[in-house]
């Protein structure tokens, strides 16, 4: 298949780079458009109030690749009016892999991994995001190494990416054009060739005090939290899928709003 490929962590994050390579080795033909820097918690932002600038960029992906100073909303929108080459149509828009789950309705609606396979979805093409859960430690790690994977990640994320390859085709293909779904994939930490996928709907999370106090100078600043999870026993939710160590698979279907 095409697929046009972006994520929110930026160009230079292994987890994209991982995707895009699985994806290769699979025989897929890819186009990526992927933000400059890191986008996380942008949501569907688009940026309204300034220039974008995208621009080629070489990271060994041997498919055309652009860096754009942008949301992950803005990379989708401007490759498909402007940056694809001729003749190639993609078949559905991939986003991720992420750093970090997206699971349950506050981390959806905040993501800019979701929110890049969401404007492939408004311009009527299947959608699918990709996301890799961490613990706690192995994020601190991860930053800690400046995002060089310990071992036992790198491991997780190139079966997560392999799992990936393997999906995307299979859930694009049974997603009609103009459908407004997008599949969010949630892998677990770890992850091996045999985990088995979970369908899942989103958790219900409460996430107050997202926010420290004021310092001297008055500012807030975000700190991560997992939230609450009010959700009822059934059906099966994406955060206790990953918990059970199963890859949460739920259809964001956009056209059951306000049902």
């Amino acid at each position: 298949m095409r697929f046009l490929i972006t994520n929110d962590d930026g160009l230079d994050s292994l987890f994209l780079h991982e995707l895009v390579h699985a994806l290769r080795a699979a025989g897929h033909t890819l186009v990526v458009a992927a933000p400059k820097t890191e986008q996380s918690w942008v949501g569907a932002a688009k940026s309204r109030s300034r220039a974008v600038h995208a621009a080629p960029a070489d990271c060994g992906f041997a498919c055309p690749t652009w860096a754009i100073d942008g949301t992950p909303s803005d990379c989708i929108n401007i490759a498909l009016d402007h940056l694809l080459p001729a003749g190639f149509t993609p078949d559905a828009v991939l986003s991720g892999i992420n750093i970090g789950m997206n699971a349950s309705l506050g981390f959806i609606i905040a993501s800019g991994t979701i929110a890049g396979a969401w404007e492939g979805a408004l311009h009527g093409l299947p959608a699918v995001a990709f996301s890799q859960n961490l613990t706690e430690t192995a994020y601190a790690a991860l930053k800690a190494s400046h995002d060089i994977p310990a071992t036992a990640l790198l491991a997780t994320l190139r079966h997560s990416a392999a799992h990936a390859a393997h999906l995307a085709p299979v859930l694009v293909a049974a997603t009609a054009p103009h459908s407004f779904v997008v599949h969010n994939i949630n892998f677990p930490f770890p992850c091996t060739a045999a985990t088995a996928v979970a369908q899942t709907v989103p958790a219900r999370v409460v996430l107050p005090r997202l926010f420290t106090p004021p310092c001297e100078n008055g500012l807030h600043r975000l700190v991560f939290r997992a939230g609450e999870d009010v959700s009822p026993p059934a059906p099966l939710t994406d955060r206790a899928a990953l918990e059970a160590g199963h890859i949460s698979h739920s259809i964001l279907d956009y056209t059951r709003l306000g049902r």
